[in-house]
């Protein structure tokens, strides 16, 4: 066998907050449901269809507890599977519609519907874990695993830091019998000294963004231990990683597909195509499927060849040793946001190791022997000016501010000691890191349903703050009734123990 080139690691992020029973449209429970249908399950079919043929290591999947819990939920399950069908009803009156371009759209969408209930009624009726847990036993793809909440970890105070993340790592192995070895960084953050508690938990290794670690003199052509831990950094090679998503351009704003942005305003189905990123939606094209796929395959030949090109390049400057390059993404690209992305991943797939690319995932990638030297990372993230700006900047100045009171304060409420596990006093903690999600400063930040957001942020400290009253004037049949209501609407992580919160303070 020819000698691959490098090493190449996909990276897929996926995450969304904890929606269920906050609102459902245009954001809300809409949310998860859309990127379950067009998302999770096409690239799950991607990858049994790859595992079938026998192939591992084919790229890391991070899978935020919060998410997971949702996709588990017997109550969202069953909203799901509502909402496919009626999915597949609004398709199957649009397949009737004068228009020859909507008609089309509905058919298309229509068998897309099928599909997907077939899937779910197949495979997902008992949701994420019984269809994750073959995956990561049969070695097919590395699980990362991560806070619980996604909570943004530069901000946190070392126990909620702590706390957060055991309640995550212990959530995942509940689900699927595997500790994560690996963890996705919520926005890829780091601040210095967090690897120390990541080994003390039991982590080996963790992302950061490509300038994260060429600011510390680092390169993203190999994974290093940080600090003074044992903990393996790998870091985005952005170069290959904006060729597929980036803020200005990518494959997805190609011409033949489909456009995200644009749709019809009766059905609410997108029956246009991207046409240009500068012609306005009136005038969008329609779609057409199969130029759509054609364009699949050149895009991903193309991305093999920047792959190989980026690895050859690599080598020469390493004196001929191999390079890895790791290209790391929102699973919601594939399928959600680029509704061709599951057909072009498979491809690549399958093209990479044609072209002479060994693919293997993070823990593949150390085990190859593409750890080099010790870091000193410096503080950053993934966001915009590859800072904490995001989530801590002016714009969200008061969410900050909010959710530094509301860590003290439900500190000071748990540090009266209990000798046995208290469910009011885990609501308060459970609450209280729904409040801390990174999502809502990022939403503000980025004044993308900044409403809601706020809303959100707002309503969950307000529980929390009630809940810790209670608790605090002895109320214990007040605390227990509005304990058990919020349980009712927001109790991810059943396991989730207050104690412990305290015992890392």
């Amino acid at each position: 066998m020819t000698r691959p080139v490098g090493t190449f690691c996909l990276v897929l992020h996926t995450h969304l907050p904890w929606l269920a029973h906050h609102g459902a449209w245009p954001v809300g429970e809409e949310w998860l449901h859309q990127a379950w249908a067009t998302s999770y399950l096409p690239v799950v079919d991607v990858l049994d269809r790859l595992a079938a043929e026998g192939r591992t290591d084919l790229l890391t999947l991070g899978v935020t507890p919060v998410v997971h819990a949702q996709l588990d939920d017997p109550w969202f399950g069953r909203e799901f599977h509502t909402w496919l069908g009626f999915w597949a009803a609004r398709a199957e009156g649009l397949a009737t519609h004068p228009d020859p371009a909507l008609r089309a759209t509905g058919h298309r969408e229509y068998a897309a519907a099928r599909r997907a209930l077939a899937a779910y009624e197949r495979s997902w009726g008992a949701g994420l874990s019984p269809v994750l847990r073959p995956l990561v036993d049969a070695g097919t793809v590395e699980l990362l695993g991560g806070p619980a909440t996604h909570p943004f970890q530069p901000l946190l105070d070392r126990p909620w830091q702590r706390f957060a993340l055991r309640t995550g790592l212990d959530d995942a192995t509940l689900r699927l019998g595997h500790r994560p070895e690996g963890i996705w960084a919520p926005e890829c953050g780091y601040r210095p000294g967090i690897e120390r508690d990541y080994a003390d938990l039991g982590v080996r290794r963790f992302l950061v963004d490509g300038p994260t670690m060429l600011g510390a003199g680092g390169t993203t052509a190999a994974g290093a231990t940080v600090g003074d831990s044992d903990v393996v950094a790998f870091a985005r090679d952005l170069d290959v990683t904006y060729r597929v998503w980036s803020p200005r351009k990518g494959y997805p704003g190609g011409r033949w597909y489909r456009d995200f942005h644009t749709f019809d305003h009766d059905s609410g189905f997108r029956a246009s195509r991207v046409t240009s990123t500068s012609t306005p939606s009136h005038e969008k094209a329609p779609y057409d499927a199969e130029r759509a796929a054609e364009a699949v395959r050149a895009d991903a030949l193309d991305f093999v060849d920047v792959v190989r090109r980026r690895l050859v390049d690599l080598a020469a400057e390493r004196d001929g040793r191999e390079a890895v390059v790791v290209a790391a993404y929102d699973t919601e690209l594939f399928g959600h946001w680029w509704h061709e992305g599951p057909q072009w991943l498979e491809t690549v797939l399958r093209l990479l190791p044609e072209a002479g690319v060994r693919v293997t995932t993070l823990r593949g990638a150390v085990e190859a022997g593409h750890v080099e030297g010790r870091v000193e990372l410096g503080p950053g993230s993934w966001g915009s000016g590859k800072d904490w700006r995001v989530w801590d900047g002016e714009a969200v100045r008061d969410i900050v501010d909010d959710n530094e009171r509301l860590r003290d304060r439900v500190l000071k409420v748990l540090a009266v000691p209990t000798s046995d596990r208290d469910l009011v006093r885990d609501q308060l903690a459970r609450t209280a890191l729904l409040a801390l999600q990174s999502d809502w400063a990022f939403m503000v930040s980025k004044d993308s349903a900044a409403g809601y957001a706020r809303d959100r942020h707002a309503r969950h400290h307000r529980d929390a703050r009630l809940l810790a009253d209670l608790v605090e004037r002895g109320d214990a049949h007040a605390a227990g009734v509005l304990a058990d209501r919020l349980r009712a609407v927001d109790g991810p992580f059943g396991h989730l123990d207050a104690r412990l919160l305290r015992a890392e303070d």
